[in-house]
């Protein structure tokens, strides 16, 4: 709070009530309701929900428009909100393989059971401005073929029947809850897994491509990329059974990556993996790339001093929300900092003037 200022919590009252008329805009268009920002937005919405911790749609909508559309701060509102919720218990580990898929594509095989799965995406189209969605019209249907309800088994699955990937690592423990307890090191992958699927968005996507540029030994293909709903299970203790109590849109992403094996293991594929909340392949590939990165002590390979090798670097300075804190602050008052700071200066200068006086009288 700007204390120091004259006036200072009028002057706050003031910024907060100009802020709101911003945030409205001109009120001869009609306001922009959370709905339309939750239906016709969601792209942002699932990427507030999954650097948020929280998967709720409506209030990730709430957030983006109580935000302006900045999204790291709508990102900073549900995780605000998030710490004031009550924690009943913890559900059993989603089933990915039952994942009812609206998008399911491989990048290394053709021919997959359940074939190659489009969805909506924009890979394929023109990237020309539409300037017929400026104006009402009839939106176009898309022709589908129905649901599959039976299981849909991952494309490393036919890798892993001849040994040619390595197995899934599993950690009998219950993983640590980063959003519950600080980031430790060393961290265990379970750990480094949930701190890149809540990071910016931004930073995970170029650390995943100084990797593809030769700043870390990994050479990916994606395995698969597949977006879908699970179902979510919670044990009931006065029920003594599982009932499902909630629906998830997730985006799943296993790289396949070239290893040339070392004393204890012999020459396989290795793995990658990225899961995040809603649709958000460009955030599930970079996680899944720099997830490998950063197996390398792990795997037995060399540390070429690539900065998505280093699990420090790439998790402390990961999240948005603590980056913007550290960085914003500098905005607010430091008048006794400066004040020393620019003394020390001066001093310095009557100093160093006095010295070259002194060298140019000699």
């Amino acid at each position: 709070m700007y204390v120091a200022v004259k006036g200072g919590e009028r002057a706050i009252e003031n910024a907060h009530t100009w802020l709101a008329e911003e945030r409205r805009g001109d009120t001869d268009v009609a306001e922009l309701q959370p709905a339309q920002i939750r239906e016709q937005l969601t792209l942002a919405v699932h990427r507030v929900m999954a650097e948020g911790s929280l998967y709720d749609p409506d209030l990730a909508a709430l957030a983006i428009k109580q935000a302006r559309g900045d999204m790291i701060e709508a990102i900073f509102l549900i995780r605000a909100y998030r710490t004031t919720l009550p924690r009943f218990g913890g559900t059993h580990p989603v089933d990915t393989g039952a994942m009812h898929c609206e998008r399911r594509i491989s990048a290394t095989f053709k021919d997959l059971p359940g074939g190659q799965v489009l969805g909506p995406t924009f890979d394929y189209t023109h990237r020309l401005i539409d300037f017929k969605l400026a104006a009402d019209g009839d939106v176009p249907t898309a022709q589908t073929g129905e649901p599959q309800n039976e299981k849909t088994p991952h494309v490393t699955e036919f890798l892993n029947r001849e040994g040619l990937i390595e197995e899934a690592l599993t950690e009998d423990n219950t993983p640590p809850d980063l959003t519950r307890e600080p980031l430790e090191f060393p961290a265990s992958r379970a750990l480094r897994l949930q701190a890149l699927t809540r990071a910016d968005e931004g930073f995970t996507l170029g650390m995943a491509y100084s990797t593809q540029r030769g700043y870390a030994r990994s050479h990916a293909f994606v395995g698969e990329l597949r977006i879908g709903v699970v179902q979510v299970e919670m044990d009931i203790p006065e029920l003594g059974f599982a009932i499902e109590i909630a629906e998830l849109t997730l985006t799943e992403c296993e790289t396949v990556n070239q290893f040339k094996g070392s004393k204890t293991e012999p020459p396989q594929f290795t793995r990658g993996y990225g899961l995040v909340f809603g649709q958000s392949e460009r955030k599930s590939i970079s996680m899944a790339l720099v997830d490998r990165a950063l197996r390398w002590e792990d795997l037995g390979e060399d540390d070429v001093g690539a900065p998505a090798q280093d699990v420090e670097f790439v998790l402390s300075h990961g999240d948005n929300i603590q980056a913007t804190g550290f960085l914003e602050h500098i905005k607010l008052p430091h008048y006794v900092d400066f004040q020393s700071e620019l003394e020390l200066v001066r001093k310095l200068r009557r100093e160093a003037g006095a010295t070259d006086g002194q060298e140019a009288a000699e």
